[in-house]
């Protein structure tokens, strides 16, 4: 490893000066501690290509969901204000909600399991800081400021009428591209539809989203034109767990010290292949030396490989001086694909799957919730014991739909109020309706369990729920029955001795 950099003299005079990058500091902090920019280099390659392909992909696939229509709403739509996650024709109700943790999980399983075989691939390729700070953000600086040397050079010069200028126009592109999506953003939640009304009405008639969408077209502007690569060194938690993720058998980016050192010009004696050009760090948009070898700030972008190969065919070198391999390989040995930390990851992986799909399997096109009413847990009359319930039907279909409740395992002489028709529900409608059951005094033998049971009209499935009917004691019943009878038994007589008295 090379020695850490140290301060010219030059340097010294201005600390924002570029330093040879060390594994010591962050490259992007100065030596007063300010914030030190980065202008990456253009570079151009077959992984350069295929990023900025599979980037624009990925910016397009976000764009056009909200547009494509599966059963009646946009293929994604978490609708907030209806209480539905609608995912490319599969609808949730917010009592479903527990299901996205198996979903989320399973994505972790994912992560870590793709981590332990091939490192931050997903920083560098799919992470949508990467993808639009990259794809987006720079392409617009790039279009407007010129390349490395010219923006550089433009941050430097004095402040100008072109200059100004420049500015204005980038910021405020980059303002219309945060504005842009968040508003795109927001219609995953209200449809596009809505959010097209809102922005036609006044900001106080939808003050909230209207306060949700500046704000946050304010934090994406100060994150993709200022912050930028910060947020994965300071922020992200993912580069600090990659250390426990990989081995050295994972797939990195990764400089070959055998081949390349000791660095050297071309021509000079007994130098490896590496020339020192640096091009390398001048395309890093971390702004890290991958000579160095994996750092927290390395985001797997594969610009420094398509940089080196493009020096080494220059300079008539076989390609590959930095390349993706792991450490073992990058030593000259055999990577180990299938081994302990990749049967574990995988093992939670599918243990995760097989989780995630048996619960989504029990998700019906209804909901169903059966619930007691607030008050006491029952009530005693003079002729009866009845217990009152609610009960809670959610039509999730984007169709109308009809169903048949039902209460099963009642004993006999148990009357049942509500529900004597079959329940009509527009689509993705919901209802909420009581449900009383009484039970004739002399017939009450105590508490009993039965089931209240949810048909659509096709009887294609069933929901069903158990519920207990509690009421008093039988015996205190009894007792209290006889009371009664005794004590009506006395009025009765002490009515008829008053009557014969009177005559």
């Amino acid at each position: 490893m090379s020695e850490p950099s140290k301060l010219t003299p030059s340097s010294a005079k201005h600390p924002k000066a570029r330093l040879a990058p060390s594994v010591d500091s962050v490259t992007t902090i100065a030596s007063d501690g300010s914030r030190r920019d980065i202008h990456p280099a253009d570079v151009g390659g077959r992984f350069t290509v295929a990023r900025r392909w599979s980037g624009w992909a990925l910016i397009a696939f976000y764009l056009v969901l909200p547009w494509i229509p599966v059963n009646g709403h946009p293929a994604v739509f978490i609708d907030i204000a209806e209480g539905r996650f609608h995912f490319f024709g599969y609808t949730l109700a917010a009592q479903d909600t527990w299901l996205l943790f198996f979903g989320l999980t399973g994505l972790g399983f994912a992560l870590f399991f793709l981590t332990a075989l091939f490192g931050r691939l997903w920083c560098g390729w799919a992470c949508p800081q990467t993808v639009y700070l990259e794809h987006v953000y720079r392409l617009i600086e790039r279009w407007i400021d010129g390349d490395a040397p010219e923006r550089r050079a433009l941050k430097e010069a004095p402040l100008t009428g072109a200059k100004v200028g420049k500015r204005v126009a980038k910021h405020g592109l980059f303002i219309v591209a945060s504005l842009l999506i968040t508003h795109l953003f927001l219609s995953y939640f209200v449809s596009l539809p809505e959010v097209w009304h809102m922005m036609s009405a006044a900001p106080g008639e939808h003050w909230a989203a209207f306060v949700f969408v500046f704000v946050s077209a304010g934090i994406l502007y100060f994150n993709f034109a200022w912050f930028r690569e910060q947020l994965c060194i300071v922020i992200c938690p993912y580069g600090r767990l990659q250390s426990a993720l990989t081995d050295d058998n994972s797939m990195v980016i990764g400089y070959d010290t055998k081949r390349g050192e000791p660095r050297g010009k071309l021509g000079t004696p007994d130098a490896g292949a590496c020339v020192a050009c640096n091009r390398c760090v001048q395309v890093c948009p971390t702004g890290i030396d991958i000579r160095h070898g994996l750092q927290l700030e390395c985001i797997g972008c594969a610009a420094c490989i398509d940089a080196c190969d493009e020096v080494m065919t220059k300079v008539g070198r076989p390609k590959g001086l930095v390349r993706y391999d792991s450490f073992v390989g990058l030593a000259g040995g055999r990577t180990r694909w299938v081994r302990p930390r990749t049967i574990v990851y995988f093992i939670l992986l599918l243990v995760g799957v097989a989780v995630a799909t048996f619960a989504f399997s029990t998700v019906k096109p209804a909901g169903f919730l059966v619930y007691r009413m607030s008050g006491a847990a029952y009530f005693v009359g003079e002729d009866a014991v009845r217990n009152q319930f609610m009960v809670r039907l959610v039509n999730k279909r984007s169709i109308p739909a009809t169903y048949l409740v039902t209460a099963e395992g009642v004993p006999e002489g148990v009357h049942l109020t509500g529900f004597d028709a079959p329940v009509q529900l527009a689509a993705q409608a919901e209802q909420v309706s009581p449900l009383v059951l009484s039970v004739d005094r002399h017939r009450y033998t105590g508490a009993f369990h039965f089931t209240v049971k949810v048909e659509d009209v096709d009887r294609t499935y069933e929901l069903s729920r158990v519920v207990e009917f509690m009421g008093p004691d039988p015996k205190l019943l009894r007792e209290d029955e006889e009371e009664r009878v005794e004590h009506a038994r006395e009025s009765a007589g002490s009515k008829k001795e008053h009557d014969d008295d009177g005559k």
